[in-house]
């Protein structure tokens, strides 16, 4: 691998150079990738709630952790790590909504599972290094594509054309066996219209916790062919991730004296020894094909057209210990006159996923209003089955054999219409209106051995309105009302009888802008009905487990800033004070329903505060100070105090030096990142799991048998280099 990632970065000068000299004085190509993202990304004169992070900002913290890692310090933004260090699965919350709330887009492509409605970055390793630039819009935000936004929408515009051609050889090594190894090529404008430019990537990593190591391998390539009102662009992008397994936690106890331990893969072997199996893994690769094509037809009207397919399969392995024959079909045997009815065993657990469709958005614009129609149809086919690969005894069973086998099939249609208006001079009108329909189905035998079969559909008509008013060319004012409906994922299904949820969200925002300081501050009320509410169980593979919550609500504050004191010393913080209740909660005790009344709403913490102190003595030079605070959390919506998570302050210093050469490197950035430098012990994410024989009143101490918790790393860093030609 080592010697193909040479001879690929020595290509990738050579074709660099002869790229550069032999190319013609051509028109600076006109920046149109912007455009594909236009339909559903908003900007300054919006009444919705939203932060950017572009390319650059990216590119300073940008050593090998994921995406979610890197929107850290965003407002109202808590993140977490299975393995404990950013590298593997990792997790996002949003104004305490998780991960499958947040639309996530790539170039306007949905990338949610369509299932679980998770997104898992894990897929695509090093994706950072192919952004452009992100948008995160808190609340309901605009009419996007894929599953409805429920806390927030992620926007994701992948790299855009550049004239000049380029290489670059990035490499990372940090704490934890942790390294990441990176080569991009971009040709630059080849006769007057076309352009080639690729990645590749792998980043490998121990992990904090005990055996909670990652191999991902990811890929991204895209040739575009632009004009000036064409731009044909098509993508291939994708990953394979191998992972051990961290998702099982650890109790207060071994939290207490063995922060690091994972129990996953654990059994007793024939000498009664504690043993680990070492392939307890998760196995998985997804490719990703896009086709766009935007088109100007005149200085009003512009359209955009896009195809996509996403191929996903793999698998994780798991040693299990005395597993009931029943779990997988099997026959009770007899074995020297005794009848075996359990064994040790290793399964797999498969999915094998297709996904594919269009979107599409029609684009007017003039002085008076902006006017855009469009939406997109999208099919997903996902195959769910398990394998048994080694039983100790087994009767009635071959190779390969499935013990369960599910297929889901889902449709999604959507489309809307959306405005801005200038009613007068400073006053503006947002309008937008989305009408999404989805059909979902599975049929066959589930991971229970149950026939598990749903045939369910939904129409949702989704509104937004919203006026913003320009007071001057500082000052500016919003508010905005939106209405989201969402339905239930497989999760929620396989445990019960699920309704859809609606979101009610009113959004009040001011936002302060001149030459040196940006002040942007909102406040927000979203009222739910029937809120799928994380109960803080997880089911057998890792998987939050959801409830319908009645009538509940969030309300809160946020500020953020950008303060420039002088040339040299900037301040960026943020604030996040809310208050997240269940206002009717149920739950089942001693067989009966029983209301709880207000309580808090799991993983939603009252206050979360971050900051950056940015200190640049000069152009080429610059350190960081960020900082992270995250109130305590409930992990339950009962108000137990056993299922509460301690708050937690945490601390990173990020360095960046910038080298200039005129030799055969147009430049050197030297990167470090020490994070957590208090070598604070904090957890950020766990579980709960309440029983009628445990349970106490709210506010009472009760057993902590139930809970499980995910520490993070302590004192760690990254170290990288660029080499950019």
């Amino acid at each position: 691998m080592k010697k193909l990632f040479v001879f690929y970065a020595l290509l990738l000068i050579a074709f660099s150079t002869y790229a550069q000299e032999k190319r013609q004085d051509s028109t600076k190509i006109e920046k149109l990738d912007e455009v594909l993202i236009t339909a559903i990304r908003v900007n300054a004169e919006s009444p919705i709630t939203f932060s950017n992070i572009y390319k650059e900002e990216l590119n300073e913290r940008n050593l090998g952790q994921d995406i979610p890692v890197l929107m850290n310090f965003l407002p109202n933004v808590v993140t977490t790590s299975d393995a404990g260090a950013g590298v593997g699965y990792t997790g996002i919350r949003v104004r305490g909504s998780d991960a499958t709330r947040v639309n996530v887009t790539i170039n306007g492509i949905p990338y949610n599972d369509s299932e679980s409605h998770g997104t898992f970055w894990v897929n695509l390793g090093d994706f950072a290094s192919s952004v452009e630039s992100l948008q995160l819009q808190r609340g309901v935000g605009t009419s996007t594509n894929g599953a409805g936004a429920f806390g927030a929408s992620l926007s994701i515009l992948t790299e855009t054309s550049t004239n000049e051609p380029s290489a670059e050889i990035a490499s990372a090594v940090g704490s934890f066996n942790t390294f990441k190894n990176t080569l991009k090529f971009n040709t630059g404008t080849l006769n007057d219209h076309f352009e080639l430019s690729g990645r590749l990537s792998k980043i490998t990593s121990d992990g904090y916790i005990d055996r909670a190591e990652s191999e991902l391998k990811s890929y991204f390539f895209q040739g575009s062919y632009s004009d000036e009102n064409t731009l044909i662009k098509g993508l291939v992008f994708g990953g394979f991730e191998r992972t051990y397994q961290a998702w099982f936690g650890i109790d207060a106890t071994t939290l207490e004296n063995d922060r690091t331990f994972n129990p996953a893969g654990i059994y007793t072997d024939d000498e009664g020894n504690t043993q680990f199996y070492d392939n307890e893994v998760d196995n998985y690769n997804q490719d990703h094909y896009q086709l766009h094509w935007n088109q100007r037809i005149d200085g009003n009207w512009s359209t955009n057209l896009a195809f996509h397919y996403t191929y996903g399969r793999g698998y994780f392995e798991q040693y299990r210990e005395d597993d009931d024959f029943s779990t997988y079909g099997f026959e009770p045997i007899t074995v020297e006159g005794e009848l075996v009815e359990t064994t040790d065993l290793i399964r797999r657990r498969w999915l094998d996923n297709d996904f594919y469709g269009t979107t599409f958005s029609v684009n007017y614009k003039d002085d008076a209003k902006e006017i855009i129609i469009g939406g997109a149809y999208n099919k997903y086919d996902g195959d769910h089955f398990g394998e048994v690969v080694w039983s100790q005894f087994a009767n009635n069973s071959e190779i390969r054999d499935r013990y369960y086998d599910n297929v889901a099939n889902k449709n999604e249609f959507n489309i809307y219409s959306k405005g801005t208006f200038k009613i007068r001079s400073g006053l503006s009108l947002f309008a937008d209106l989305q009408l999404r329909s989805i059909s979902y189905k599975t049929r066959g035998i589930n991971s229970d051995l149950i026939d598990f079969r749903v045939d369910d559909k939904f129409t949702f008509f989704n509104p937004k309105l919203g006026l913003t008013y320009k007071l001057n060319n500082k000052n500016s004012f919003y508010a905005s009302f939106a209405r989201a409906n969402r339905e239930p994922n497989r999760t929620d299904y396989e445990n019960g009888n699920p309704r859809p949820e609606q979101l009610n969200d009113l959004e009040l925002g001011w936002r302060f802008n001149t030459e040196k300081n940006l002040i942007n501050a909102n406040i927000y009320y979203m009222k739910y009905n029937d809120q799928l509410v994380l109960t803080g169980e997880l089911d057998d593979v890792g998987a939050p487990l959801r409830a319908n919550s009645g009538k509940s609500f969030r309300l809160g504050l946020e500020v953020d800033a950008n303060l420039k004191f002088s040339d040299r010393i900037s301040l960026l913080p943020n604030i996040a004070i809310s208050t997240n209740k269940n206002l009717d909660f149920t739950r089942s005790l001693d067989g009966e329903l029983v209301n709880l009344g207000e309580t808090n709403i799991s993983y939603s913490p009252n206050l979360v505060v971050g900051n950056s102190l940015e200190y640049s003595p000069n152009a080429n030079f610059k350190i960081a100070c960020l900082s992270k605070y995250v109130g305590e959390q409930y992990m339950s919506n009962f108000d137990v105090k056993g299922s509460k998570l301690d708050s937690y302050f945490t601390s990173d210093i990020n360095i960046i030096y910038q080298i200039k050469t005129d030799s055969i490197f147009k430049g050197i950035t030297i990167t470090a990142l020490v994070n957590n430098i208090f070598n604070t012990e904090y957890v950020s994410n766990g579980y709960y799991y309440t029983y009628d024989d445990t349970w106490s009143v709210p506010g009472e101490v009760t057993t902590l048998d139930g809970a499980g918790y995910y520490p993070q790393a302590t004192t760690n860093f990254l170290l990288g280099a660029t080499l950019n030609f």
